[in-house]
């Protein structure tokens, strides 16, 4: 044990040193304080329903009908209780307090990559730094994605796996990619895991490249087997998520139009205007060197403060009342976007900011690296920084988007761009590596260090002194801001220029500031290395030097995005959204499926109304397609009441724009849970059926594809209006009613169609229903007296769990022979 602890102290020592650093950085989690994260705090709303009933039931329901009318959880919140990566995950985030947990996986995952690269570890634990710092990472924790930032986590180790295979440790290497693989596929973040498989594949193209020259294909050939193993195994691990997601996927947004009209998507996948949305700007790339050369994020901080420009422009028309300049450029901040971010897309929360130190090192790597990572690198970095730049390149974009398998499933392109914020760092160290190495000629190494200094260095300090050589600091739509400015005030051009001027001169300001600030960081890197190559500076000190220069660089920038302020009491955070008056009052109905229809927020963008009641609008990037299409036809121009109807919307919630007081009002004519219908009304096609409910009564008549009439026999119908249909029995997942009825009769459910798992029994006996309404269910019911049941009990989840299980078993048989063949060869090795 002794031996053990003597010869890993240096990493022990590290960790120590990550763990310090990470809970000084979110000092607050330390008085039991977390996070306010946006998406959080809306997932928490979506999962209402389901935390309810796992609380009642132990188990959480795989459907939940508190927004859109009812969707699966399969991406809100779903157990995986025998998938093994749902344990990993939680040891992850539950062991230390969040984000720390987040953070400490970013270190670790990447200081065990530069270690299997041989790195020096106080040179290592720099790189970690280096990366887990990188600013997009702490923008995704401050707004709360979560599964993207743990599945960013898992990068660096399956690379680290991969390697150790490759160089033959096949058993321990593959064993460790399954482990990560599999703790990635369950983070779930699909969009990640593609983009990390897409650099992935790159690699292996070079290696086998590299192979078939150097004549060694069947080493190579055995790694890759291993390597495939590796993945199936993974995948197995994840069967339940895998299959789940991949059956809904289908059925959401990310899938084919069930409609054929001129402005329904075509083909399957998201249209490129919405997947291109947020696209990085061809100049934005240089904000990886300077951080707010495009202004940061979506922002008016800087411009409110009383020495800005635009500050002491606007307060010219407000005779310089303080509260009045703040309100009125809030007011243009909000109207006309004047903004200090000036790029193209509709917002952000931050940009990408791979550190002034290590943008320098990684020049100098291109350099003097001589490992056939360079290469890869270099081809990954350049196609994804063309790949992140969507519609402002689509040359390369369209082709991914058109050809490539799965890729227009993913919105915000610019995310590919956290793949090159783990390979930057990892070129970056491995130049100073092979500066430590001592191969190359020490004036060679000291002149290409100097030319890589000169030229990022050199950029640096272009931009901070003449920053309008290169950047206009304006957004494309400049002169029509400017021509609304006028009008807004009354159309006095005079003053709406000098505002749009002072607003151009805040954002050279705040771009100039910080391109001085990486040139000072350059020069900082720039002697440290310089130092220790001309052996005026101890080696291991010259680490440690660099790992706080790299620390200081990133934390600066960070802590504009992720600070503090950003932190709130766990009570204050768990009763986030608190029920108003009409809330209160909805909630005293005790009938236990009806919705609401909030008008008083954004009602398809929002899920707040979820934590209080089953909603027809709510918040998720994944809703059913059919519902979206019901929504974009039947809600974006106007209101369809006869819709709200069939969807049993019982309340409506508007507010006051004057006085901002919430109304309640009570829907009459809401259809309830269940009911019979006199008369079928068959379409041809989806677009028919759109159609046809723009106006009709959903109480009467269900409009139905002519597809279903096998399921019906019009013959024997009667119209039921002697009977009744009740729900008696309500579970988001097991629905059960009473009905009694003379004849045969044709019952319409206000539930959602989905027919991956949904199935109905009548008396314990399944029985087929089928689509009305566009987007709900039906069923001709036999005559009599009968108990009807709606259970969820989709064959990709349970037969998933079990292939899940299986697969946990044997990933944790792979770890331990891994494990036990190299401690094998390491004790041989020794003798």
């Amino acid at each position: 044990m002794n031996n053990w602890f003597k010869n890993n102290g240096t990493h022990l020592a590290i960790i120590a040193i990550f763990v310090v650093i990470c809970f000084a950085y979110f000092s607050p989690v330390l008085q039991g304080k977390a996070p306010a994260q946006s998406d959080v705090i809306q997932s928490k709303a979506m999962q209402k329903e389901i935390m309810d009933y796992k609380a009642k039931d132990g188990k959480g329901p795989l459907w939940t009908n508190q927004m859109f009318g009812g969707m699966p959880s399969y991406q809100i919140w779903v157990q995986y209780a025998y998938n093994g990566a749902t344990y990993g995950i939680a040891l992850i985030t539950k062991a230390l307090p969040n984000p720390v947990g987040t953070v400490m996986l970013l270190l670790l995952g990447a200081y065990f990559l530069f270690i299997v690269l041989k790195v020096n570890p106080w040179l290592a634990a720099a790189g970690a730094i280096a990366f887990a710092f990188t600013s997009y990472n702490f923008v995704l924790i401050a707004t709360g994605h979560s599964n993207k930032a743990l599945a960013i986590g898992f990068f660096a180790p399956i690379i680290a796996g991969i390697i150790l295979t490759l160089r033959g440790k096949y058993w321990y290497g593959a064993s460790l990619t399954a482990l990560f693989l599999a703790l990635e596929i369950r983070s779930n973040h699909i969009q990640m895991t593609y983009y990390l498989f897409l650099a992935i594949l790159i690699f292996v193209g070079i290696e086998v490249y590299q192979s078939y020259k150097a004549k060694t294909l069947p080493a190579l050939g055995k790694a890759i087997g291993f390597l495939a193993v590796a993945v199936l195994l993974s995948v197995m691990v994840n069967a339940s998520l895998l299959w789940t997601t991949s059956e809904y996927a289908k059925e959401t947004n990310r899938g084919k139009s069930n409609l054929n009209s001129a402005n329904a998507e075509k083909g399957a996948g998201m249209s490129k205007e919405y997947a291109y949305g947020w696209s990085q700007g061809v100049g934005e790339t240089f904000s990886f060197l300077i951080p707010s050369l495009y202004g940061g994020k979506t922002s008016i901080d800087e411009l409110v403060k009383p020495e800005s420009n635009m500050y002491k422009a606007v307060a010219e028309i407000t005779d310089g009342d303080q509260g009045q300049t703040i309100q009125a450029i809030q007011s243009l901040g909000q109207q006309l976007n004047m903004q200090e971010y000036w790029g193209e897309k509709p917002s952000t929360s931050g940009g990408y900011y791979f550190g002034a130190v290590i943008c320098f090192l990684f020049v100098f790597g291109l350099f003097i690296v001589r490992s056939r990572l360079k290469w890869w690198i270099l081809a990954t970095t350049i196609l994804f920084i063309l790949l992140s730049l969507g519609k402002n390149f689509p040359l390369v974009s369209d082709l991914f988007f058109d050809y490539f398998p799965l890729y227009n499933k993913f919105r915000a392109v610019e995310s590919i761009l956290a793949v090159i914020g783990l390979l930057v760092p990892v070129l970056a160290l491995l130049a100073v590596k092979e500066a430590q190495e001592g191969n190359i000629d020490q004036k060679e190494l000291v002149k290409k260090l100097t030319w890589s200094a000169g030229i990022v260095g050199g950029f640096a300090l272009i931009v901070a002194l003449i920053p309008t050589l290169f950047f206009s600091f304006k957004t494309s739509n400049h002169a029509e801001i400017v021509q609304a400015l006028t009008q807004y005030l009354q159309n006095n051009a005079s003053i709406a220029q000098k505002i749009a001027n002072g607003l151009v001169e805040d954002r050279i300001s705040i771009a100039r500031a910080d391109a001085f600030r990486s040139f000072f960081f350059v020069l900082i890197g720039f002697g440290i290395v310089w130092a220790f190559i001309t052996k005026k500076m101890n080696m291991q000190f010259a680490f440690g030097l660099l790992s706080l220069a790299i620390l200081v660089d990133m934390w600066q920038v960070d802590r504009r995005y992720l600070n503090n302020k950003n932190f709130e009491t766990k009570s204050t955070l768990e009763n986030y959204f608190q029920p108003r008056d009409v809330d209160t009052f909805i909630a005293a109905d005790k009938d236990p499926n009806f919705r609401v229809f909030d008008l008083s927020i954004s009602t398809f963008q929002d899920a707040s109304t979820s934590t209080f009641h089953k909603t027809v609008g709510g918040y998720h990037a994944a809703k059913l397609k059919r519902y979206d299409e019901l929504i974009q036809n039947q809600f974006t121009k106007s209101i369809n009441q006869d819709v709200l109807d069939m969807l049993n919307t019982k309340y409506i919630i508007s507010q006051d724009q004057k006085t901002g007081s919430y109304k309640m009002q009570r829907n009459p004519t809401a259809a309830g849970n269940a009911w019979f219908v006199g008369s079928v009304q068959y379409v041809k096609n989806s677009d028919e059926e759109m159609k046809a409910i723009s106006s009709f009564d959903a109480k009467k008549e269900a409009i139905v594809d002519e597809s279903y009439k096998v399921l019906m026999n019009s013959k024997i119908l009667g119209t039921g209006e002697e009977g009744f249909i009740k729900l008696t029995n309500y579970n988001p997942d097991h629905l059960t009613y009473e009905y009694s009825t003379a004849k045969d009769v044709i019952a319409v459910f206000s539930e959602i169609y989905y027919n991956k798992g949904w199935k109905m029994y009548i008396d314990g006996v399944e029985k087929p229903y089928f689509r009305a309404d566009y987007v709900l269910r039906a069923a001709q019911l036999e005559a009599g007296n009968h108990k009807l049941e709606f259970i969820f009990h989709p064959t990709s989840y349970y037969t998933g769990e079990k292939i899940s299980l299986a697969g946990s078993i044997l990933l944790v048989l792979g770890l331990g022979f891994g494990f036990y063949t190299e401690n094998k060869k390491k004790k041989t090795l020794k003798a």
